[in-house]
């Protein structure tokens, strides 16, 4: 049995790590970073964050859903400040674990969750189009959706060619299950794209390897002395609610693909602490859990956390021995990867599903993903979480009021959760009743007032009394 176990984590640590290759690149390149550095964010997300106790079967490891908000931080505080964020938002999660705040994040709204993944998606997709061409993208994510009108004079169409090419791969082997079992889409589209353009010599731009340890940087002291700027606290705390979020509800998907024992969502919230910890003091990308690379894993028979682990191992020994395999590969290819990856961020089926429950969900989703795409990553998803909280207070401020005539007066009951977001209903009911009708107020069936309700009821009541029918208000 022992024996089964190992044979059968071994052959997943090898999809694991064909699958995590090409993507931990694409990332890095996409996130304006070396692309060594999604490499070691890889290694570690194997070697240490696989290593610790939380779910056992999900990998981790440089993530797409990131880019974004790590490309906006390079551009505002360079290459060299990355550690200290990543690092200090790892130690972030290592709190929010310790305190057990792991499972509070399976609390944010879906459509919420839905809205940044699709915001990240079309950013990422627009920013990618352009590498296609081998082409510069506009900063911001308006700025690169209107650019993309002038893209087809600026872009090469040879590297145009390698990207289309690349995505075409991608889509066909995907489709051949057999084959995408033997040897991962990623992995195929890559090669083949990096054996075309060397074969055939074309003059398209390539991955620039600078070796592993030459891109690694510890963070001096300088670097920590940033963290007392408040955008560079903001950046922290959007990197380890966002990195958190994604990790625990790729937690919770992967969970619904085996069997076996389930996560505990704040040892997990700590591991992957721990594991940002670690790739900031290496300079590296912040990691999340990744449900493509994670699916893959539970897909190949993985039975034990072993399987992550080796992959890191795998990742390490390609970094370590063949490093200069990176300088072969076309941006392009990485590129249509990454514009793959983001189209698959777009949840077009949740949508759907959401449009036929609930389309008030449906327009905050609507609005977190445009407000990050007119926006920034942290401030739209700030205003989606605003408008989700927004929608739930209005849905669960229902006030209810009950009139019975008793023939020597009226008997007025309000019942349920009188807030301020039904406040004007409230009042024009109230103030509708005859006023030459004695009322008998009755508020025992309310569940909630708050104080901008409790002081309207107040002054109704008063000024009910100078009319001469005084209102009588009872807990009964």
């Amino acid at each position: 049995m022992r024996r089964g176990v190992r044979k059968a984590d071994l052959s997943a640590s090898l999809v694991v790590f064909l699958v995590a290759l090409p993507l931990c690149v694409g990332v890095a390149m996409a996130s304006g970073v070396p692309p060594e550095l999604g490499l070691v964010t890889g290694i570690v997300g194997g070697l240490v964050a696989g290593a610790l106790p939380g779910s056992s079967l999900q990998v981790s490891g440089p993530a797409a859903g990131l880019t974004v908000l790590v490309y906006e931080a390079v551009q505002a505080y360079g290459l060299h400040a990355l550690g200290v964020l990543v690092c200090a938002a790892g130690l972030l999660q290592i709190g929010l674990g310790a305190l057990r705040l792991g499972r509070w994040f399976r609390a944010v709204s879906v459509a919420v969750v839905h809205g940044m993944l699709a915001g990240i998606g079309l950013v990422l997709v627009a920013g990618q189009v352009y590498a296609l061409g081998d082409a510069s993208a506009p900063a911001g994510g308006l700025g690169k959706l209107a650019g993309l009108v002038r893209l087809p004079g600026e872009a090469d169409p040879v590297a145009l060619s390698v990207g289309g090419a690349t995505m075409a791969v991608l889509l066909l082997w995907g489709r051949w299950r057999r084959g995408a079992r033997l040897v991962p889409a990623p992995l195929v589209a890559v090669a083949l794209a990096a054996v075309v353009t060397g074969v055939f010599d074309l003059g398209v731009r390539r991955v620039e390897v600078r070796g592993l340890w030459e891109a690694v940087r510890v963070p001096g002291l300088a670097d920590v002395g940033r963290l007392a700027e408040v955008g560079v606290v903001g950046t922290v705390v959007a990197f380890a609610l966002i990195a958190s979020a994604e990790s625990l509800f790729s937690a919770a998907a992967v969970d619904r693909l085996h069997d076996g024992r389930r996560t505990d969502y704040d040892k997990e919230l700590m591991a992957q602490g721990t594991g940002n910890t670690v790739c900031g003091l290496l300079g590296a990308l912040p990691m999340t859990a990744v449900i493509v690379r994670s699916a893959a894993n539970v897909h190949a028979g993985a039975r034990t956390k072993a399987s992550r682990v080796l992959h890191g191992g795998w990742l390490l020994l390609f970094a370590a021995v063949i490093p200069g395999v990176l300088g072969l590969i076309p941006v392009a290819a990485l590129a249509a990867l990454l514009v793959h990856a983001g189209c698959k961020l777009v949840p077009l089926r949740e949508v759907r599903a959401l449009w036929g429950s609930d389309r008030g969900e449906v327009v905050v989703l609507g609005v977190t993903c445009v407000a990050i795409v007119l926006g920034n990553l942290f401030e739209g998803v700030l205003v989606g979480l605003a408008l989700a909280v927004a929608k739930t207070a209005w849905e669960i401020s229902h006030v209810q009021v009950e009139i019975e005539d008793r023939g020597d007066g009226l008997v007025v009951r309000v019942v349920g959760h009188a807030t301020f977001l039904r406040l004007p209903k409230l009042l024009d009911v109230l103030e509708g009743l005859p006023v030459d009708r004695e009322v008998r107020l009755e508020l025992g069936e309310l569940r909630h007032v708050d104080l901008a309700c409790a002081a309207a009821l107040e002054g109704w009541v008063s000024e009910r009394g100078e009319r001469g029918r005084v209102g009588v208000v009872s807990g009964g």
